[in-house]
């Protein structure tokens, strides 16, 4: 297993022991993105902190030379869900191309950074 870390999130690696991402076989499988700013700072604006999670995961996926193209599966998770899907879909369509990967969306009640409404996880091939 090689761990992947772009060098804004090694401070959160160093500190929290968290993997953003790991190659597993042929496999990228990235923990949970939050729509955060490199200082770390979460946005009020919901559609923002959508739009950085998604920039994110596009950083992420650069680091080994892949797209939004190699995803293949995707989980997210919501803190207001219905509230939100519409505004959600939105910017992910902005990001995701057809042929869409799967996706299954999660209604939850807090993630773990205060203020935060989304968290991505996905699974890209890698080619």
């Amino acid at each position: 297993m090689k761990v992947v870390i772009p060098e804004w999130m090694k401070p959160i690696y160093d500190n929290y022991h968290y993997a953003p991402a790991v190659i597993d076989g042929d496999q990228l499988r990235c923990s949970g993105m939050i729509g955060i700013r490199p200082d770390l700072s979460v946005p009020e604006d919901p559609t923002e902190q959508f739009t950085l999670a998604f920039e994110n995961l596009r950083g992420l996926l650069a680091e080994v030379g892949l797209s939004f193209a190699d995803v293949t599966e995707m989980t997210t998770y919501h803190v207001g869900l219905a509230a939100q899907i519409d505004r959600f879909v939105a910017v992910k369509d902005a990001f995701v191309s057809p042929p869409y990967p799967a996706w299954t969306a999660v209604g939850i009640s807090e993630l773990a950074i205060p203020g935060a409404v989304v968290e991505i996880q996905i699974a890209a091939r890698l080619s």
